[in-house]
């Protein structure tokens, strides 16, 4: 059982910047891929970029060349570096990790930005 928590979350108007991570629980090193999705209100969650536990990267089209996503398996962390935010950006953000079989979940953390 990995046990995911996300900080980082809060405003920033529009072109701002924010940092989020992910720390677990457990050590990620046999954690094969985590990712990064969003919830905006009245919308389906969405991924929003996923990271090997190599570090190759992929990104939503929305998010690409804007978002920066990364890990640090010795500190059982992932980080979504967030830049020219926009207010569609505006989201509860959560991180997953999958491994052994099972998909884990963060309880989620609030980004709002606005115009």
């Amino acid at each position: 059982q990995v046990q995911l928590v996300e900080s980082g979350g809060g405003s920033v108007q529009a072109g701002g910047s924010l940092s989020l991570s992910c720390a677990a629980s457990a050590s990620i090193f046999t954690i094969n891929a985590m990712a990064w999705y969003r919830q905006a209100p009245g919308k389906q969650r969405e991924l929003v970029a996923a990271i090997t536990r190599s570090g190759d990267a992929d990104y939503a089209g929305s998010v690409k060349s804007r978002f920066t996503i990364s890990r640090n398996n010795t500190k059982n962390t992932m980080y979504l570096q967030m830049n020219s935010l926009k207010p569609e950006d505006t989201a509860v953000y959560y991180c997953t990790a999958e491994g052994g079989g099972s998909l884990f979940w963060g309880q989620g953390t609030q980004v709002t930005v606005s115009s």
